[in-house]
C-alpha cells in the first residue's frame, strides 16, 4: 500500500515532466484534473479526464495512466486496473514512466488477487529495474504469487533470486521457502530454513515442531530428540502429544529412564492404563526394578491383566510373598498353568514344599510338560527326603 501511494505521487509528479509531450488540449485537461485532485476533488478530476477526446495515442495512454491513479485513490480498483492496463498495453509510455505504471498495475492486480494476470507484469519489471527501485521486493512478490498458485518449484526459484540480494533474514521470504520445501518434500533443505526461522522467532513453537518433523522424515531420531529437548529446556509450551513423542525418542535412543520420567508429566500418567504400562516397561528397560513393579501394580489396579507382569518382577526380586498375592489376582484362563507353576516356584522358595507340590501337580494336570513333570518329581523327592529324615 505504501508503495502504491509513492507510485501515485510519482505519476502525478510526472504530469509536469511530460506535459511538453502532450497536445496543448490534453495538457490543459491534465493540469486541470491535477489541480482538482490536489483540492481532493477526485470525482471532478476523474470527470475532467474522462471527457478528454483525442486521437493521439500517447495522449490516450497518458490520460489512462492518470485516470488509473485517480480511480485507485478513489477506491475504484477495477477501473484503476482497467485504465492502467490500457496505458501499459499501448506501448506509448517509455522508460521510467512505463516501468512505474506497470509496477502500479502489477501491485493492484496482486492486491485484487488476480495472480495469473499480475505475474507476467512482475517478470517484465525485473528485466530492467531502475537504480532507485528494490529488485528484491519484486522477486518476493513473484515468489508470493507462485506460492498462491501452488507453483512451489517456481516459488523457490524466485526466493533464490530474492536471496541473491543478500538481505537480512525476514519472516515472509523464509516462510514461503519453508512452505514450498515442505510441499515438495525437500526435507534436507527444510532443516536449514527452519533453523533460520527459529533464529528469527525462537519462541514460536511451530518452527521447533516442524524441525522435529523434518528430522523424523529423514529418520534422524537423534537430531529430532536434540531439537525437542532444546525446545523443552527453553520452557516452550509443549503439548501433550509432543511430550509423548519426547518420551518415545528418549526410548529409541536407549534412554528409558528419561522416557519414563517424561511420561510422568502427562496429565493422565497415573490413570491411563496404557501410559502406566508404558512407564512400567521403560522402568523395566532401565533395570529400575522397584519403579517398574510400582507401575505394573498401578496398571494392575486399573486392569487385572497386568498382575502377571507385576508378579514376574516380584519373583525376580525374590519378593515371594508379594508375588503370591499378585499371582492370586491373575484371572486370565490362558495363564492358569503358568500361574500355578509360578506359585509352585514361589512356595518352594519360601520352603513351603507341600503347597509347592500341590501347585506343581495342578499345573501338570492341565498339560504335562517336561517342566511340570520335572517340578513334580523334584518336589515329590524333596518331600520324601524330608519325611525320611
Amino acid at each position: 500500500m505504501k508503495k502504491l501511494v509513492l507510485m501515485s505521487m510519482l505519476v502525478t509528479w510526472a504530469v509536469n515532466v511530460h506535459s511538453a509531450e502532450l497536445s496543448k488540449y490534453t495538457a490543459n485537461k491534465v493540469q486541470r484534473a491535477q489541480s482538482l485532485q490536489q483540492q481532493e476533488k477526485l470525482n471532478e478530476a476523474i470527470e475532467v479526464l474522462g471527457g478528454v477526446n483525442t486521437s493521439k495515442a500517447y495522449d490516450k495512454a497518458f490520460v489512462a495512466r492518470m485516470l488509473g491513479v485517480f480511480y485507485w485513490e478513489n477506491n475504484q480498483k477495477s477501473l484503476a486496473i482497467k485504465n492502467l492496463d490500457y496505458a501499459v498495453s499501448s506501448g506509448e509510455l517509455k522508460d521510467t514512466q512505463a516501468w512505474i505504471t506497470e509496477r502500479m498495475l502489477a501491485d493492484l492486480l496482486l492486491m485484487d488477487q488476480q495472480y495469473k494476470k499480475a505475474l507476467p507484469h512482475y517478470y517484465q519489471l525485473v528485466k530492467s529495474i531502475p537504480k532507485n527501485e528494490k529488485g528484491n521486493e519484486l522477486w518476493l512478490r513473484i515468489a508470493q504469487i507462485h506460492y498462491q498458485l501452488s507453483e512451489f518449484s517456481s516459488t523457490l526459484k524466485a526466493i533464490q533470486r530474492y536471496e541473491s540480494y543478500r538481505q537480512p533474514d525476514s519472516l515472509t521470504p523464509l516462510s514461503l521457502k519453508f512452505g514450498s520445501q515442505v510441499q515438495l518434500k525437500q526435507w534436507k533443505s527444510v532443516i536449514p530454513t527452519l533453523e533460520r526461522l527459529i533464529v528469527l522467532e525462537p519462541e514460536k513453537l511451530t518452527w521447533w515442531r516442524q524441525l522435529v518433523t523434518a528430522h523424523l522424515q529423514l529418520h534422524q531420531t537423534k537430531q529430532a530428540l536434540s531439537v525437542l529437548i532444546l525446545a523443552d529446556r527453553k520452557d516452550l509450551p509443549l503439548p501433550e502429544q509432543d511430550i509423548m513423542l519426547l518420551a518415545q525418542l528418549y526410548a529409541k535412543q536407549g534412554i528409558p529412564e528419561q522416557a519414563a520420567i517424561t511420561l510422568k508429566r502427562l496429565s493422565k500418567a497415573n490413570t491411563d492404563v496404557d501410559l502406566l504400562v508404558e512407564q512400567a516397561v521403560y522402568w523395566q528397560q532401565a533395570k529400575e526394578w522397584q519403579q517398574s513393579i510400582l507401575y505394573w501394580g498401578k496398571a494392575a489396579k486399573v486392569s487385572s491383566r497386568y498382575y502377571w507382569q507385576e508378579a514376574q518382577l516380584l519373583l525376580q526380586q525374590k519378593e515371594y510373598q508379594l508375588a503370591l498375592a499378585s499371582l492370586a489376582k491373575v484371572k486370565d484362563p490362558k495363564k492358569k498353568q503358568a500361574v500355578l507353576l509360578a506359585q509352585a516356584k514361589a512356595y518352594y522358595k519360601l520352603n513351603r514344599i507341600e503347597e509347592s507340590l500341590i501347585k506343581a501337580k495342578k499345573a501338570n494336570d492341565i498339560t504335562s510338560t517336561n517342566e511340570t513333570k520335572g517340578w513334580v518329581n523334584y518336589l515329590s523327592n524333596l518331600r520324601k527326603v524330608s519325611e525320611d529324615s
